[in-house]
């Protein structure tokens, strides 16, 4: 392991886009896990631009994440929800939709459920 490493959001390891051009997520990888940044544009969906790529009924990923910028509003399958913003740091558990609110993109880095996000079932 080495002491001290880097990695830039701008030269991501990984780039996975989202259906119609909805946003994209970027990883870096490290000897210690990985971390992935989102950029969810205005009018994404989770539902209508990650489901078709994951195949599930709704996000079946954990997410650890802080929203740089942007409002999200996130439902769970039980109807429980919550809508976060710049600042916010969220936990959220499987079973979940969500959406960006408003007309800027909504900005998350996510410490835990991005590894498989959006990858093809």
């Amino acid at each position: 392991m080495a002491g001290i490493a880097r990695k830039n959001f701008d030269s991501p390891d990984e780039t996975r886009p989202f259906e119609e051009g909805k946003g994209k997520l970027d990883l870096v990888n490290s000897d210690r896990g990985s971390v992935g940044r989102a950029v969810f544009e205005p009018g994404w969906q989770w539902s209508k631009h990650v489901k078709p790529i994951a195949g599930t009924e709704s996000c079946q990923a954990a997410h650890v994440a802080y929203t740089v910028s942007g409002q999200m509003k996130i439902v769970m399958d039980d109807g429980e929800s919550i809508e976060v913003g710049p600042g916010d740091f969220v936990t959220i558990a499987p079973g979940h939709d969500a959406w960006v609110l408003g007309d800027e993109p909504c900005v998350m880095l996510d410490w835990v459920g991005f590894v498989d996000y959006a990858k093809p079932a």
